[in-house]
């Protein structure tokens, strides 16, 4: 069976610097042979968690938008590809949306011990942040965050491109490894021979 890789930008502006990336990586992907699939939160309509607590009674979030769909196509791929730039420390408006919505998901693993999918498989997911300051911590908060984020979904958090020093709109395109790195990671992560790793960093900081 074709393994299929999903890439997820978070970025507010689109044919950026993270969309860029995660196509690279998604092309690497390919290149390992993995069916592959690219969206932008950004055209989709997901509205904030409310914090109503339905979910812990239900395991479902309540709130009828765009979110569903993409939390399904998330569940049922094999690899996923997420990015997102770096806003105050930390990951963008878009993703955090996305992200606190999966409440319902925590609710029904740890409050009502139902499972997300079955059987259970090998899943795995990459990280890319592109940041414009050269801080070098500017990625410690989007880490944890998607850290905990993977542990709630289910799939392992096995490789980081983490970029500083890129701002402007398709900047990443002047950057001298950013891309192939992207290529290389997306073909590892695609590599279902390979066995899955703690999270393998690549930090490019200029």
């Amino acid at each position: 069976m074709t393994l299929t890789a999903l890439g997820i930008s978070a970025s507010p502006r689109a044919n950026g610097n993270s969309d860029l990336l995660v196509r690279e990586a998604l092309r690497g992907c390919e290149e390992a042979g993995a069916q592959t699939e690219f969206l932008r939160l950004g055209d989709y309509r997901i509205g904030a968690c409310t914090e109503c607590n339905t979910c812990q009674k239900t395991g479902v979030c309540v709130l009828q938008d765009d979110y569903q769909g993409i939390l399904d196509r998330l569940l049922e791929v094999d690899r996923l590809v997420f990015a997102t730039p770096v806003f105050f420390m930390a990951v963008s408006a878009q993703a955090k949306l996305f992200i606190d919505r999966g409440q319902a998901l925590w609710a029904r693993k740890h409050l009502l011990h139902l499972p997300l999918f079955q059987p259970r498989r090998d899943r795995r997911a990459m990280v890319v942040a592109v940041g414009g300051s050269r801080s070098t911590r500017q990625f410690d908060g989007i880490r944890r965050t998607m850290q905990s984020y993977f542990e709630c979904v289910e799939i392992a958090y096995v490789s980081t491109l983490f970029v500083n020093q890129v701002d402007a709109a398709g900047a990443v395109r002047r950057h001298a490894t950013a891309l192939p790195e992207a290529f290389r990671l997306g073909a590892a992560l695609a590599d279902a021979a390979s066995p899955a790793q703690r999270a393998t960093q690549v930090e490019l900081f200029g």
